[in-house]
């Protein structure tokens, strides 16, 4: 009895379940309240019994649409003007009705923390989330979710997934402190200047790259992207690529269960079991491409919008020039699968902020998100950095962000006519006698924003120097950049730091980007920033990534060399592969008169030195590290042996019980090997070279390592550098 009677309630279920499918149903993003794009065609789409016939009807316009074999069905409605409220109802075998339907404008508002930043954490948040009772504004938040697979569905869960009205109440619900301000401000300024709902789609997420909101045909159509793509077309089961190669992996499976089995027959070893490589799981997180695309802007494909607004770049600030093609995948991708060419994007140029590191890393990103807004159609970027903060990458004025993208909007979508909504940006260069001129467009009323003086300009001589601070008039449309030191100028920069927080504006008062123009130097690093340079000869230049068993120099003078010296320096450049490179320099008192034993010290050298130095000057560009001239405390412990933690020469400061800068030496003498330079009387390595014969598992490293041995011993990291060099120089007598 009792068999039966759950027999009978699993075969009603499974009756529910298949009433259930065979019903109506439309994706979650159509609601009440929802907000549909006036003045285009309106597609509604959803599922049903395959071959079932659909009506939708909306205010006195109706349309039919069929069901196909797979259960799926669209409709579109003509284009209508903004009004309502309507009754959208849609009648297949069951009857479905959303109330309170708009006909207005509706924009996808997209990226990463700062545009999800809710209108909690913004300026006077408590007197904006009182005042959002805004009956022409409506919204809509898209869950978080990455998959590895594009999605049909968006999730709704009672805050998510659901159009709701703009309330005090609404808007500070879920997201991180409520809906996207700067997505909230923008529509209340489009309402407020266009008379019509407007609809806003939050479909954001923190920390995210850019790449992994982008759908595989934005990477498909740019050539930088082509190994992207590939990857992309590796990891989706629907490709032909895909099948190919998990066919291989079934066929190397199939032969290994045969020879599986013959081992066990002739009870001999089994092969390796071949394992499914992981370009076929991909993506399999979600920085990966198009893992959040797929969650979370596939399912929102075919409802017609107007336009999308982006806030993004924080998490790909290493790619400099290749964010222009980034921008270009998204942008362009976005826009085929809506099948809106005409698709109006605009972005928000990342603020100034200290991001640590080389401070100039950031240029290149401004420069390609610039870029991108000059190149592609139909886009357009504001620039943020009058109201930014160096000090928190969250920026708390989302007021005037918006604003400034709705002038973008307002003029170049909408076309109101009479608004400024770009600061200067750079026309031209030319160079006069000593002086540079650059002339820009929207440079009405170009005046500094605090009156004082104008602020990160900077140009370069094309003999000698870098970039040095200019003095900036403002002529007409132009501005004239002249600097003492420099009588020969060639190029020039415009707030080119991660802290510039540049005075430049029109009389709109908006402000200019960063750029750079003309034909700057190469200079080296060396020559740059270490001024004792000059005085000094090159003895020998190394490429780490060419460590090995035999030290092989790129160059080597020292033969050249016939005068004594009096002055040793060593010079050391390395570089991440997605970060600035790092440097640090080191000169000191002569320690040996043989300069077959300044170089690294091989058992052939016969160089062994565990010695203090004297007057050490330091310069580097690696936070933390202790610069100056003519120091005390240096020491140098160069060998090729082996070598322990404890402190026989009893540096001050250093552990007997850690490798630092106080070790001891020991047999043999053809050992680990040891290049390092200290300055124990602030407790610090300078830079290590280790166990070099390992090549890309030598150890290498500027400043104490974080992690493990101070002197960098057992690193086993210099493989990771995508750029390492060390020259080593002599000041001569």
């Amino acid at each position: 009895m009792r068999k039966l009677k759950l027999t009978l309630l699993a075969l009603t279920a499974f009756l529910s379940l298949c009433a259930a499918q065979a019903e109506v149903h439309l994706p979650n993003i159509f609601s009440s309240h929802m907000v549909l794009q006036r003045d285009k065609p309106i597609a509604i789409w959803g599922w049903a019994s395959p071959g079932e016939a659909i009506t939708i009807q909306l205010d006195t316009t109706t349309v039919t649409a069929t069901a196909n074999a797979t259960g799926e069905w669209k409709a579109t409605l003509p284009a209508m003007k903004a009004g309502g409220p309507y009754t959208l109802t849609v009648t297949g075998s069951n009857k479905i009705q959303f109330e309170d339907v708009m006909i207005g404008e509706v924009w996808l508002c997209s990226g990463q923390s700062n545009m999800e930043m809710g209108i909690g954490m913004v300026n006077d948040a408590t007197n904006e989330i009182a005042a959002a009772t805004n009956a022409g504004v409506r919204l809509l938040m898209v869950a978080n979710r990455w998959l590895p697979q594009p999605q049909t569905n968006i999730v709704a869960d009672g805050i998510n997934g659901q159009w709701k009205l703009c309330t005090p109440k609404t808007i500070a619900e879920g997201g991180w402190g409520g809906f996207s301000a700067t997505a909230y401000f923008f529509a209340r300024e489009l309402n407020a200047k266009l008379g019509v709902t407007v609809g806003v789609i939050d479909s954001t997420w923190g920390g995210t790259r850019i790449e992994s909101w982008t759908p595989p045909e934005g990477f498909a159509a740019v050539p930088a992207l082509q190994h992207e793509y590939e990857l992309v077309q590796l990891g989706d089961p629907r490709t032909e690529v895909h099948q190919q190669r998990l066919q291989s992996v079934i066929t190397e499976t199939e032969k290994w269960l045969e020879d599986a089995r013959r081992a066990k027959a002739d009870k001999t070893e089994v092969p390796a079991l071949p394992v499914v490589p992981a370009e076929l799981q991909f993506p399999h997180d979600l920085q990966q491409d198009t893992a959040l695309y797929n969650g979370m802007i596939n399912p929102l494909v075919h409802y017609t919008l107007r336009g999308a607004i982006w806030y993004q770049g924080e998490s790909n600030l290493h790619d400099g020039d290749l964010y222009r093609s980034r921008m270009k995948a998204l942008i362009n991708g976005w826009r085929e699968i809506w099948g809106q060419s005409e698709f109006p994007f605009f972005f928000v140029q990342i603020a100034p902020y200290n991001y640590g590191g080389d401070p100039e890393i950031i240029g290149p990103l401004w420069e390609a998100q610039t870029a991108a807004a000059q190149q592609i159609p139909d886009t357009g970027m504001i620039v943020i950095n009058d109201i930014g903060n160096t000090k928190d990458i969250h920026p708390k004025n989302k007021q005037e962000v918006a604003r400034r993208l709705s002038l973008l909007a307002l003029s170049k979508t909408y076309g109101q006519s009479g608004l400024e909504f770009s600061g200067p940006t750079f026309k031209a260069m030319t160079i006069e006698d000593d002086k540079i001129r650059v002339t820009f467009d929207h440079a009405d009323g170009l005046a500094s924003r605090d009156g004082k003086p104008l602020t990160w300009f900077e140009i370069i001589d094309a003999d000698e120097g870098g970039f040095m601070k200019a003095e900036a008039k403002i002529d007409g449309s132009s501005i004239v950049l002249s600097a003492p030191e420099v009588k020969h100028p060639v190029a020039m920069r415009f707030a080119w730091n991660m802290l510039a927080e540049p005075n430049l504006m029109n009389a709109a008062g908006l402000p200019c980007s960063a750029f750079r123009a003309g034909n700057a130097p190469k200079r080296d690093l060396l020559t740059l920033h270490v001024p004792e340079a000059k005085d000094y000869q090159l003895a020998l230049d190394l490429d780490l990534n060419k460590l090995g068993a035999n030290i092989q120099y790129e160059a080597d003078h020292r033969a050249e060399l016939h005068q004594p010296y009096d002055r040793i320096a060593y010079f050391l450049e390395l570089q991440e592969a997605n970060g600035p490179t790092q440097y640090l320099y080191a000169s000191m008192d002569a320690f040996t008169d043989d300069l077959g034993k300044i170089g690294i010290p091989t058992v052939q050298s016969g160089a062994h030195f565990q010695q203090n130095i004297k007057n050490l000057t330091v310069y580097s560009n690696v936070k933390g590290i202790i610069t100056g001239t003519n120091m005390k405390g240096g020491n140098i412990e160069f060998w090729p042996n082996n070598y322990g933690e404890a402190n026989s020469a009893k540096v001050p400061n250093a552990s007997a019980t850690i490798y630092d800068f106080g070790d001891q030496p020991f047999d043999p003498a053809d050992g680990y090997g040891s290049m390092q330079i200290h300055n124990h009387a602030a407790k610090q390595t300078l830079f290590a070279l280790n166990h070099w014969k390992e090549g890309a598992k030598a150890d290498l490293g500027i400043g104490n390592q974080s992690k493990g041995n101070p002197d960098w011993t057992f690193a086993a990291n210099a493989g990771s550098y995508k750029s390492a060099r060390l020259r080593v120089l002599v000041h001569l007598k």
